[in-house]
Order: C-alpha cells, then sequence, then structure tokens
C-alpha cells in the first residue's frame, strides 16, 4: 500500500472514530450535565444526585435485584447452550438449522405476547412457589438467547471443534473433560461475549418487569424519573459507564496470553537441527 493510501486511510479512520465518538459521548455528556445541576439555574454544580443513589433503599433494592438477574440469566445460559452446541456440532450436526431457528425466535416475538402468555404461569408461581423478581431469570434467559447463540456460535466457528474432541478423546478424556477443560478454553472470547450481552440485556430491561409488576433497575428509573428527575438521569449514566467498564473488561480479558519464548522453556523450535518435529 502507497503512503498516499495509508494517510488516507488513517484519516478515514480517525474521522469515523470522532463520529461514533461524538454520538455516543455527546448524549451521555448531556445527561451528566444534567444529573449535575443545582436547584436554579444560577446554583452552582453539585454531585447531590449522584450521592443520593446509594441513600435511595428501593433504588438500591432494584439495582441489586437486576444485578442478581444478570448474574443468573448469564449463567443459565451458558448452562444451557454450551454444551447443547457442542454436543450438536460434533454429534448431531443436522439439527444445527433447528437449534437456530428455536435459539433466533424469540427476536420475532414481541415482549407483550410474551407476557400475556406468561402472566398466568408467574401467577400461579407467586401464589404457589415465591414471588420474588429473580423468577425473571427465566423469562430473560428466553430474552438474550438469540444474542448469546450467535456470539457462541461465531467462538464454535472460529475452532475445529471435532479435531479437539478427537484428540482429547484419544487421549482417555471423558466427554465432560472435553467440553470443559478442551472446547470451553478454546472459545472463552465468544462466552465473555455472550455473558456481556445477557447482562446488557437484562440491565435494559423494561417491558416485561413493568408488566409482571416487578421493579428492576430500568422500572426503578422510570418511577424515581416522576419525583426526581436528576437522580434517575445520574443512574441512567452510572448504568451506561458500569456498561462501558466491563466492555474495557472484555477487551483486556479477550486479548490472547503473550507467548512464552520456547527458549525460556528449553524445548527446540519445531524444525529445528536434531529438534524438528515428524
Amino acid at each position: 500500500m502507497s503512503r498516499n493510501r495509508r494517510l488516507k486511510l488513517q484519516i478515514f479512520r480517525v474521522a469515523v472514530f470522532l463520529v461514533l465518538g461524538a454520538f455516543f459521548l455527546l448524549p451521555i455528556g448531556a445527561m451528566f450535565e444534567f444529573s449535575t445541576r443545582g436547584v436554579t439555574d444560577t446554583a452552582p454544580r453539585t454531585l447531590n444526585a449522584w450521592l443520593t443513589i446509594g441513600q435511595t433503599p428501593d433504588l438500591v433494592a432494584a439495582i441489586l435485584a437486576s444485578l442478581g438477574l444478570a448474574v443468573l440469566t448469564s449463567l443459565g445460559m451458558l448452562l444451557l447452550l454450551v454444551p447443547t452446541m457442542i454436543w450438536i456440532r460434533l454429534r448431531l450436526p443436522y439439527l444445527t438449522r433447528a437449534m437456530e431457528f428455536l435459539c433466533l425466535l424469540p427476536l420475532t416475538i414481541p415482549a407483550i405476547v410474551l407476557v400475556a402468555g406468561l402472566a398466568p404461569i408467574y401467577l400461579w408461581m407467586n401464589l404457589n412457589i415465591n414471588d420474588s423478581i429473580l423468577t425473571l431469570a427465566f423469562v430473560y434467559l428466553i430474552l438474550v438467547l438469540p444474542f448469546a447463540y450467535r456470539a457462541l456460535f461465531t467462538g464454535l466457528a472460529a475452532i475445529d471443534v471435532k479435531t479437539l474432541a478427537e484428540a482429547a478423546r484419544s487421549l482417555g478424556a471423558n466427554w465432560g473433560t472435553v467440553m470443559l477443560r478442551v472446547i470451553v478454553p478454546n472459545m472463552s472470547v465468544a462466552i465473555l461475549n455472550a455473558c456481556l450481552l445477557s447482562v446488557a440485556v437484562v440491565l435494559g430491561e423494561f417491558t416485561i418487569a413493568n408488566l409482571l409488576n416487578y421493579v428492576n433497575l430500568q422500572v426503578a428509573i422510570a418511577l424515581l424519573g416522576r419525583a426526581n428527575a436528576t437522580v434517575s438521569i445520574a443512574v441512567a449514566v452510572a448504568s451506561l459507564l458500569f456498561a462501558f467498564i466491563l466492555l474495557v473488561i472484555l477487551s483486556f480479558a479477550g486479548r490472547p496470553r503473550a507467548r512464552v519464548h520456547l527458549e525460556d522453556t528449553g524445548l527446540p523450535y519445531p524444525g529445528a537441527a536434531g529438534g524438528g518435529l515428524r
């Protein structure tokens, strides 16, 4: 590539980065500016709205409930999808299309339709089992299936699952060991992506929780906005910052580990004289 083309490509990348950065950061900056306003226009800036977040018991309970739902949903998603997708890829490849159809089906079903079908079930559960908000994890597991499936499918497609499984089985590993210690570590980035998408969906969900009369983070923000708009905006900004921190953690966790130099291990290089692989 010529020097002129490289320069144009670099300018294009910087321009796209600035435009997209402004698209995301300007609304967040405006929200932060609004949350720090004083009582009057001439009053100095204050962080009282941010300090009030931890002093509102109902809001703290809603935040903890949403975080608990995010954890339960992510764990349930991994326990349901990862073994099933690995087994289908290894033993039942003809079911791939059916699996994809079932996992992507929730995208075509409106939330109001899900609530209409699930309301009698949740009424029975509240009366006979438990009325905890954590039971919403069953519904959220359905909601995150399309996003988590695509992330995990991409991770599985990037590795040779059959070769890894056959090599591990030839060395005496059982199927549990093959999945947990051979295949899962090779798709760790896809699993992190699926978990991040699940957490984002759960933390941003409003319709189902509101219609089923549960108070999660988004419902609490909506209720709080009627009484104190600055605090509700502060909570919204805090939730966005939390998602951003998760993205940063994912970017660092998804980096490949530094390769150990072969001379540090005392092993010969492949193909070296007297030490090549045959």
